[in-house]
């Protein structure tokens, strides 16, 4: 199963405080382990929302809010993507990491749909047609 693993941002990594070269060595040396399990297929840490941008919906309309955003618990600090066996074994990843922040801080572990979970509304064309993107997709990321 494929996973997203959220690192939660903190006031600090909102602030913009960059992690220490103890933290960035750590962290790296987590990752190691990640790709040599075959687990880590992809992660970034990502600015703060001051960096960012939303973009609300309302019917046919959209409206753009440059962040920064309020509420810090709601937004994200970074991120992994990771093939586990379930999600059992991510949780066991997810206790081995070095705390991410310099303060208290918090991951969540959400796994993303897969084909099957949509049943007889992801007909064999619908299927095919995402598999073509997936395909283009990583043709332009090599």
């Amino acid at each position: 199963m494929r996973v997203m693993v959220i690192i939660k941002a903190t006031p600090e990594s909102e602030a913009g405080q960059m992690p220490s070269t103890e933290l960035i060595a750590a962290m790296g040396k987590y990752n190691e382990e990640l790709v040599t399990a075959g687990v880590m297929q992809g992660g970034d840490g990502l600015k703060p929302s001051s960096a960012g941008a939303r973009v609300r919906f309302s019917g046919q309309d959209r409206t753009v809010i440059d962040g920064p955003f309020a509420e810090t618990k709601e937004l994200i600090a970074g991120y992994w993507i990771w093939q586990v066996q379930s999600m059992a074994e991510a949780i066991e990843w997810v206790r081995r990491c070095p705390n991410p922040m310099t303060s208290d801080s918090e991951i969540e572990i959400r796994p993303f749909f897969e084909p099957a979970d949509f049943g007889e509304a992801f007909t064999p064309e619908l299927q095919e047609e995402e598999k073509r993107l997936r395909q283009q997709i990583d043709a332009q990321t090599r």
